[in-house]
Order: C-alpha cells, then structure tokens, then sequence
C-alpha cells in the first residue's frame, strides 16, 4: 500500500505521493518555493504526476490562508475532464475506425491557426451549435461583469471557443474498458478567455507584490490577500472560468455523442463517470480550517467521489473512485504526468517512434503530435501504484480513437 513520503523543506511540510516515481530536480525547487510561504495551511501535497509548472509544479495541492496564488491555479483556469459510458459495445465497431474519427474532428473545432486570429480553425468558422449559445446565455452576464471591472481581461471569443477543445495535451477519445463497453472521455478547459483572465490577474498580483515591496522567491509565486481589491476580483474570475470550463467540456459532450449516434442510431449513455476540474481553486475545510484549495493538475478525490485519471495517447485511462485521504487534502493525480518536456520529446523521438507507440489507436501519426506522444509522459501504471491509498480503480480504460488540438 502506497502512502507519502517527505521531502526535505525549510518551510510548510511537504508530503509527496511519490515512490516509484521521479521528480526533476527544477519540480523540488519549486516546491520548496511554495512550501516557504507564510500563509501555507498544514502542508504541501504532491502527487506522483509532478512535474515542473509556471511558478508552482503540476501535480501539487497548496492550501493557503486569506491568500490566492494565481499562477498556481495557471491559466488554463478549470481545465479537467469528462467521460461518459455509451451503450455501444467493442463488437459494433467498425475494423476501420477513420470515418469516425474523421467525423469528431469536423464536429469539434480543434487546434490552433492564424495566430488564433479571424481564420482560426479551432474556433467556431460558422454558428455555434444551440446548446453552446444556451450555455453562453447563462454565462454573459457574468463575463460582463468581470471586464466591466477588468477591461484589459477582455477576450472577442468567449462565445466563438465554447465547445471547442484547444491544443496541447487536450483530447476527444474513444476508449473501451474491460467489459468491452465504449466510453466517450475528453480532456479541455477554459479555452483562451480562461488564458486571459489567468495571464491578466497573474500580472496584476505581479503589480501588487512590487507595490508593496514584497521579496518572493519566484515572481510567479505572486499572491492576493484576502479582501484586496485584486482578491475579490480574481475569485469572481476565476469562478466564472471555472463554470464556462464545465460547460465547454458538456457541448464538446453533445457535440461527440451526436456524431456517434449518426453511426449508432441506438446509442444511449448509460452512466456519467464525472465531469471534473484538475486546475483550480475552491474553498474547503481541511484539518479544522477553511481554506482556499489549489489544485495544479490534480483531482479532487473526496470519498466515494468518482474522477479520471487519463495516461497518454498510447496508454491506459483510469476511472477512480476516492478514498478521502485527508492528507492529500482528499485529492489524487490528474494524469500521468510529463517526463520530459515537449521541446526534448521532439528531439528525442521520430515519427516512426510515434507510430509503433500508438499502433491500434485511430490518431494523428505525424510530427506535430511528437510532444504528445506515450515516451513524453510517465509511466501510469506507476503513477497508480504511488497513489492507491487516494483512489480505488473502478474502470480501466484503453483508447481506440484519439483526437488531438
């Protein structure tokens, strides 16, 4: 049975999840660097997907006092993700699997183009679909609301991004568990108005810690105390981007299950496994004290609470359900984590690397998707056995189809 290990601080406690897992050497100084704060609740938690992040690693919970650290939520604000089980089954699918895949990729805009400008394909070219312009509806208001107060957060597509998936790591899969059942799974977030809003109040707490003259050791570790203007401002933000995440991943949802039911009239979906944020803050007791929760790519894990935990493109998937661990503040890892950087995974590996890795999964096979290929990330299997007193495995999952940005 796995449990945490500590690492060396001169600051808060550092309890890492771990064993069997490395940790870079840049990842343990920026959790010394976390672990320093003054208003650190208890300790730091790490999770054995850690790896190296813009001020605090990826895979770590940092529960704070009367302070918010925006660069530790990031600025893919309420990035996560969604699965669903359909009833369709392993032996309703076709040998080939490239119509369908084809097919998700024209219902999904995805990817990146024009400088995100006019042209942009991973925009929406043409009318959102209705269920987007529903949703957006419901979230107007309250974008109103933060760029009356903050103009320079303002973003043209909020609207034009919702039900779309982005680049990078994100993904749409297929993927069949053990009893041979189809899950839909996907991976986004808050698409480049959660960006924004993120790069913009990162640079506003940047402004205050030099207004205040406040020495920290990485300027990405800025922080709003509790009841300042920027506080108050940044937690109404990231909330809203938080909420329009969720709503992103539901219309890419609908978007999928429509296509899947064009090939599958039949198609029911018959359990929702979660719809869950890895990146993000939210306000929660632990140890006696409410305190405001960050987790940088990792999953809340409270017990009976059932999460994903996705491998890579050639890898295993996971559907867990939590054990209420109370000193990993109740949380488990959000993936397996990246071994390397995507600069040194496209010099490390070929296309041919790429293809004998993904062989039986319908994806990209060329040489944009090298940086997401299985080598880049750690081993998941590990990544599980680190943390097995944080979740039980309910479903294992392998991918048949993958849509990448």
């Amino acid at each position: 049975m796995s449990g945490f290990m500590d690492i060396e601080s001169g600051g808060a406690p550092i309890k890492a999840w771990t064993q069997g897992v490395p940790i870079e050497d840049s990842a343990l100084k920026q959790l010394r660097n976390v672990a320093s704060l003054p208003f650190i609740h208890k300790h730091v938690a790490v999770m054995p997907d850690v790896h190296w992040g813009m001020g605090a690693t990826v895979g770590s919970v940092i529960p704070t006092w009367k302070a918010i650290i925006p660069a530790a939520v990031g600025v893919d604000i309420g990035c996560g993700m969604m699965a669903v089980r359909t009833s369709i089954r392993a032996e309703h699918l076709p040998d080939n699997l490239f119509a369908i895949r084809s097919s998700i990729e024209a219902a999904v805009p995805h990817g990146r183009t024009d400088n995100g400008g006019r042209n942009d394909k991973g925009a929406w070219q043409t009318e959102p679909p209705a269920i987007a312009a529903a949703k957006w509806t419901d979230l107007k208001a309250g974008y109103d609301d933060i760029v009356d107060r903050n103009p320079k957060a303002a973003h043209p597509r909020g609207f034009g991004h919702l039900g779309t998936l982005g680049t990078g790591n994100h993904f749409v899969e297929l993927c069949l568990d053990e009893a041979g059942d189809v899950w839909v799974m996907l991976h986004s977030g808050s698409r480049g108005v959660g960006n924004r809003f993120g790069t913009y109040f990162i640079e506003r707490a940047k402004h205050e810690m030099r207004r205040w003259f406040i020495n920290l050791p990485d300027e990405d570790l800025a922080y709003f105390a509790e009841g300042s203007d920027g506080f108050v401002d940044y937690v109404r933000a990231v909330a809203w981007a938080q909420k329009y995440a969720r709503a992103n991943r539901e219309v890419m949802m609908d978007q999928v299950l429509g296509v899947l039911r064009e090939h599958f009239p039949d198609l029911v979906v018959t359990q929702e496994a979660v719809n869950c944020h890895h990146n993000y803050v939210s306000k929660e007791k632990h140890f006696g004290k409410d305190v405001y929760l960050t987790r940088k790519g990792a999953v809340s894990a409270k017990a009976g609470e059932l999460g994903i935990i996705p491998g890579s493109m050639g890898a295993k998937s996971f559907i867990v359900r939590g054990k209420g661990n109370p000193d990993s503040f109740c949380t488990c890892s959000h993936g397996a984590g990246r071994a390397m950087s995507r600069n040194e995974a496209k010099r490390r590996f070929t296309v041919e690397d790429h293809v004998a890795a993904t062989a039986g999964v319908e994806c990209r096979k060329d040489e944009g998707v090298i940086d997401e290929t299985p080598m880049a990330y750690k081993d998941i299997d590990a990544v599980m056995a680190a943390q097995s007193d944080l979740v039980e495995i309910v479903h294992t999952l392998r991918q048949v189809i993958c849509v990448k940005g």
